[in-house]
């Protein structure tokens, strides 16, 4: 993808993604959300397009996360569904996987869509557990503890801010390394991340895009990743890292608040329902190494949806 593609691609995702949902006006998919821009922006090195007779008609999006990769979102206009090009797209994109050496990769698709789960399975990625995107309303919450939040203002500690997140993520899963991801939260001023200082080191992480032009849209808070120290007292961090997230949406003046988690991470999704989150879409994950580490069992803390 070049940069002059931004403007096609995004165009075509909306479209595809709303005919796909059955959407009045397929064009206003996603709002004022922004996921071609951003991604290209933070990584153009990851992102590739599909062309007939010069026009673009899809596009892929690789994100790395260290050992860990994100698939997609991946989308081919409807003109020219069924026609092999979503298989296409995924060539170069499955080859930037192989030649990371990763340990596990994966995405979110649709549950209930057979063309989706065949097209990903025929490129070895197998489904997983349900993944819900769940919603709720921020309010005043006053964090158990402070945090420190990485941000635009943040350049001159960004090293060592980082340094700290890798060694927390690190524990997670081998070699998880979120500092792209935050990095580019920073210098493009998506939204901030908020990182829980413990007795030794970050005891929690939550990667958040804020507002329109980010992933998130107006007025919402979106967790695009979040993560505690695993281990004893693993459950008491998650909540106060989600007090964090809601304290800190509602300082950005923002009245949403958008996480995703896999079903198989019981306690942190029981959890989340708990706190009054409302179910607003569910997918299903799907990983190219099904019987290897897949970072959703039930004694992980983490908050990603993989959209």
């Amino acid at each position: 993808m070049q940069e002059s593609d931004i403007e096609a691609a995004d165009r075509v995702l909306r479209l595809a993604f709303g005919t796909i949902r059955r959407l009045p006006d397929p064009s206003a998919t996603f709002g004022d959300r922004q996921m071609v821009r951003t991604r290209f922006r933070a990584a153009p090195d990851r992102a590739w397009v599909a062309e007939i007779d010069d026009e673009l008609v899809g596009s892929v999006f690789v994100t790395r996360w260290g050992s860990f990769a994100v698939l997609g979102p991946l989308s081919v206009h409807p003109d020219v569904w069924d026609r092999g090009i979503g298989g296409r797209l995924l060539h170069p994109a499955l080859a930037a996987l192989e030649s990371w050496g990763l340990q596990q990769a994966g995405l979110f698709t649709f549950a209930d869509s057979p063309k989706h789960l065949g097209l990903y399975q025929s490129s070895g990625f197998w489904p997983g557990s349900l993944t819900v995107v769940a919603t709720k309303e921020t309010g005043p919450v006053t964090p158990h503890r402070p945090y420190t939040l990485v941000s635009h203002d943040s350049a001159r500690d960004l090293d060592a801010l980082l340094d700290g997140a890798r060694r927390l993520t690190d524990q997670v899963h081998a070699g998880l390394d979120l500092g792209d991801e935050i990095a580019a939260v920073s210098s493009l001023r998506l939204g901030g991340t908020i990182l829980l200082r413990g007795a030794a080191g970050f005891d929690g992480i939550a990667v958040c895009h804020c507002g329109a032009g980010s992933e998130a849209g107006g007025d919402t808070c979106y967790v695009k990743f979040a993560a505690v120290r695993p281990g004893d007292g693993a459950p008491e961090r998650f909540e106060e890292l989600l007090d964090s997230c809601e304290s800190f949406a509602a300082e950005s003046g923002l009245s949403r608040l958008v996480a995703g988690v896999d079903t198989g991470r019981r306690d942190a999704y029981r959890r989340l329902l708990a706190r009054g989150f409302r179910v607003e879409q569910v997918g299903v994950s799907m990983w190219l190494r099904p019987d290897e580490d897949r970072l959703d069992t039930a004694d992980r803390y983490v908050i990603d949806d993989r959209r």
